[in-house]
């Protein structure tokens, strides 16, 4: 199976991108707002939640211009959210997966909500789960190396009377994370009666003749045109390369598209780009040396189906930016603006459909 298999880097200069809802420890005012942070036995590393990361990427191509995207309704019950569930109309639903499993109370009141897809009920009238696990997987976006959490104390001041202090925390860090995507999974959904794996139920089988999926018995599955998952994957790529969210931004605004992305289509879902950040004296390192040996024994086992996409900002450690004369034999290497390098893998995969089934 073919995965778009990558590493992402984020400059984060004075940042607090995901809190925890819980209060500072021996703060000095009852108003506080703490970030989210991993405690090694070094110190203490920020770090965002790959769910956070997720939400990210469903604003910025709801909201980008550019892209299209088909998003999929959303109910929210008293205690259970979730959406439509029906990944052959709905983008989302189909790269970044789902969980429809109402109570009776939530399912009798959107039995008959004409924007959500019905759902298939059993014997005694309850409705079927349905599920899918995301195509699209992300880790934890984490700094590369132990920081000093800085609080900061403020005051709302805009009224005639005392003002009222409030604290909250921030940080200076580079954060480092994995993706993937499994190609053949995307388009492709599955009927099975295993947890995760049960796409869809009669309902969507019926929906999934009605617009002319291919029925694949050996995959219990029906699959979308390989052109057309090709379409969705290059959705995906073109959010990715403009992704925009984070909390506090009104405060501390930080630019959380990657200053660095490397990423490219391999065979097998082992992550070949990792291990290539370090950190020394406050300031980040690119191995390049270890990033050529993973390219290298990536062409060695013939597990390389596309070129690598090196993504570097302008002005970002310029120099240690790799330069024309940056190869490995037997590979083609892409070099361009993080924006630039996934709209070129999103075009070579859209040249290229048959690696959705590669």
């Amino acid at each position: 199976m073919a995965f778009i298999s990558g590493t992402l880097l984020i400059d984060a200069p004075a940042s607090a991108l995901n809190n925890s809802g819980e209060p500072i420890p021996n703060a000095r005012t009852a108003n506080t707002s703490s970030v989210k942070f991993i405690r090694g036995k070094d110190g203490t590393y920020p770090y965002v939640s790959g769910q956070a990361q997720r939400y990210w990427l469903r604003n910025t191509l709801e909201k980008a211009s550019g892209i299209r995207w088909e998003s999929s309704p959303t109910y929210r019950g008293d205690k259970i959210a979730f959406t439509d569930a029906n990944p052959i109309l709905y983008w989302d639903d189909d790269l970044l997966g789902y969980m429809r499993a109402p109570g009776k109370k939530d399912y009798e009141n959107i039995k008959n909500t004409p924007e959500l897809t019905q759902q298939e009920e059993d014997a005694k009238g309850n409705p079927r789960t349905v599920t899918r696990v995301s195509p699209f997987r992300i880790g934890t976006l984490v700094s590369i190396a132990p920081v000093n959490i800085t609080e900061d104390f403020g005051t709302m001041t805009r009224t005639e009377n005392d003002p009222v202090p409030y604290e909250h925390q921030f940080y200076r860090a580079y954060m480092h994370t994995l993706f993937a995507l499994d190609l053949a999974m995307a388009g492709t959904f599955t009927y099975s009666r295993r947890s995760g794996f049960q796409n869809l139920d009669s309902v969507r089988k019926e929906l999934a003749e009605e617009h002319g999926l291919t029925k694949r018995d050996d995959l219990l599955a029906y699959q979308l045109p390989p052109t057309d998952r090709a379409d969705r994957v290059r959705s995906l790529l073109l959010g990715l390369g403009e992704l925009q969210g984070g909390a506090k931004q009104a405060i501390h605004y930080t630019d959380v598209s990657p200053a660095i992305a490397i990423f490219a289509v391999v065979r097998g879902g082992s992550n070949p780009f990792n291990y290539l950040f370090a950190e020394s004296g406050g300031q980040v390192s690119v191995k390049l040396d270890v990033l050529q040996d993973a390219i290298a024994d990536l062409v060695k086992h013939d597990l390389l189906l596309s070129p690598v996409c090196i993504g570097w900002k302008p002005g970002f450690i310029d120099e240690q930016r790799p330069s024309g004369d940056f190869g490995v034999e037997g590979a083609q290497i892409y070099i361009d603006t993080p924006r630039s390098a996934f709209a070129a893998l999103a075009d070579y995969i859209t040249q290229n459909p048959n690696l959705m089934d590669e």
